[in-house]
């Protein structure tokens, strides 16, 4: 009989820490999360190179062909794809306009009201005492007051333009990124390898930057994510109150607010913006819950 045994399979390389495959962990994605974000990948195109493709002044009047409906052409000859408003200027161009003011705001106010959220949560979660006490009253006071009361008194008093829309939106904003970057610290500051590193000597800047900062990431990306759709409908707000965006710039919620007297006459003046609005938020909430459920343990169980 001969010695030699037939090879065993070689095992399956599994995804450490899971036993899944990384084709089994990108499988488990549903089929709404892509979709959301197919939407706000063509959306961000959109507000990129939409005045290449579709090159007309959003905010240029033009009386002769205004209140043209959708598919109507102009008396050039151009065809408006989404018709003109009560001021003869295109919907299209000032949808595309308006989304690359949807796209700076929120962006700029993740940023800045991030960074300032996670440099506090930072400090007050890994420090405790008196930091923490000060960060979390702060933090309880702006909360007693509604999110946008606040932000419709800021903007009140700055004056509507982009740079003081970003400073309002990320001034009620903030405290969402410290309270969630207080929590991750505060659980990471007792794990062994923090202590570790502060018997070794290393000081608190270093342990807050190499070994604590690096857990609040995650955490923060999902807040981030969705906080991106409030962003976009707390500017819009503040546009449709005359709070928010300059006149001479375009923006959905001023969009809506200028076509609320044609409702009945001419829909797609505020139709068309308050549609945009609310697919992209509806996608970047659907990405926001993916992101949620891929950092929740027990969803993948």
């Amino acid at each position: 009989m001969s010695s030699t045994t037939a090879a065993a399979p070689a095992p399956a390389v599994d995804t450490p820490g899971t036993g899944k495959s990384p084709g089994d962990a990108a499988r488990r994605v549903p089929v709404r999360v892509w979709i959301g974000a197919g939407v706000l990948a063509l959306f961000v195109l959109a507000a990129l190179v939409g005045p290449l493709l579709h090159p007309y002044d959003p905010v240029a009047t033009d009386l002769p062909n205004r209140l043209l409906s959708p598919g109507e052409r102009t008396d050039g000859g151009d065809i408006a794809w989404l018709g003109t408003d009560q001021m003869g200027r295109d919907l299209l161009a000032n949808l595309l306009a308006g989304a690359r003011i949807s796209l700076l705001v929120a962006a700029a106010t993740i940023l800045v009201g991030g960074a300032v959220g996670l440099v506090v949560g930072l400090v007050s979660g890994y420090f405790g005492g008196w930091p923490d006490t000060i960060a979390s009253r702060i933090g309880d006071i702006q909360l007693a007051f509604p999110s946008i009361l606040l932000a419709i008194l800021l903007a009140g008093v700055l004056g509507p333009s982009v740079t003081n829309i970003v400073i309002t939106l990320a001034i009620t904003r903030w405290v969402i990124f410290a309270r969630v970057a207080r929590a991750s610290a505060m659980a990471t500051r007792k794990l062994g390898f923090v202590d570790s590193a502060r018997v070794l000597g290393a000081g608190h800047v270093r342990i807050m930057v190499r070994h604590v900062l690096p857990s609040l990431w995650q955490p923060l990306l999902v807040a981030a994510t969705v906080q991106v759709g409030l962003v976009m409908v707390a500017e819009a707000s503040l546009s449709f109150l005359g709070l928010g965006v300059p006149v001479d710039t375009s923006s959905w919620g001023a969009t809506v607010s200028v076509g609320r007297d044609y409702l009945g006459s001419a829909w797609w003046i505020s139709t068309m913006p308050a549609a945009a609005l609310a697919l992209v938020v509806t996608a970047v909430g659907v990405i926001g819950d993916g992101f949620r459920d891929a950092s929740d343990p027990r969803s993948q169980i």
